[in-house]
């Protein structure tokens, strides 16, 4: 598999407080990793970089074998980065329909042999969402507002999914039509960056993981690997 995402020698800080100290990874075209860890220790940093909603102080982000790191977010997205952010942000004031028009873009070049995301088939994905179009955000469950924002997302057709805090909040029957459309995505070959706390389903889905402590990559290991040292989530994600 062709690199797709390489990120080398990371920091970033806010102010004066430094958040990241030396994150590196890398992320194959297809494939799906994971930041784990902790509250507080870079994950949701990581990610502000990635998409230039922060400026890294040293380090590079190369994507598609182009560094992305100094330019601005409208840009990287252009790029074909897509992100479903903490706490999903939809806009509610605007219906489903509205919050779904108002971010999509064409495939780029290069994205012909793929099915493009449209109105339409976002709704085949999340049929729950064509039942509740003509609804304001705000009048959704945490499950559907999930559901818009990964929808929202796609409508830009990424060649990168980026989820943070993939099913944070949401009911356990929501949080299990995520998981199966994260499932589906990746069999469609989707490369994807996933966060969450739900270490039993991450390791069904993801390829590799990498766990973020203090604002560098402590551990990263295939789910095999994690699965065999149990003693790994209780060191760097346990409470």
């Amino acid at each position: 598999m062709a690199e797709q995402l390489s990120i080398r020698g990371l920091q970033a800080s806010y102010g004066r407080a430094q958040a990241l100290f030396d994150i590196s990874l890398d992320l194959q075209r297809g494939e799906v990793i994971t930041l784990l860890g902790r509250n507080g220790m870079g994950r949701s940093t990581t990610v502000k970089c990635l998409f230039g909603l922060l400026r890294p102080s040293a380090g590079s982000i190369s994507f598609g074998g182009q560094r992305i790191d100094t330019l601005p977010c409208h840009e990287v997205a252009c790029r074909g980065l897509g992100l479903v952010p903490e706490g999903r942000q939809i806009f509610a004031d605007l219906t489903v329909e509205e919050n779904l028009i108002a971010t999509a873009r064409p495939a780029r070049a290069g994205q012909a042999d793929s099915r493009p995301w449209t109105l339409r088939r976002a709704y085949e994905f999340f049929p729950r969402l064509a039942e509740r179009r003509q609804n304001m955000g705000s009048q959704l469950s945490g499950g559907e507002q999930q559901m818009l924002a990964i929808s929202r997302a796609l409508m830009t057709n990424p060649s990168l999914l980026v989820l943070d805090e993939a099913t944070e909040g949401l009911a356990p029957v929501a949080r299990a039509d995520i998981w199966r459309a994260l499932h589906e995505l990746k069999k469609e070959g989707l490369s994807m960056i996933v966060i969450d706390k739900n270490i039993q389903s991450l390791m069904g889905l993801a390829d590799r993981h990498y766990v973020v402590e203090k604002g560098r990559i402590a551990w990263s290991g295939s789910s095999q690997q994690l699965q065999q040292d149990p003693s790994l989530v209780h060191r760097y994600m346990g409470v």
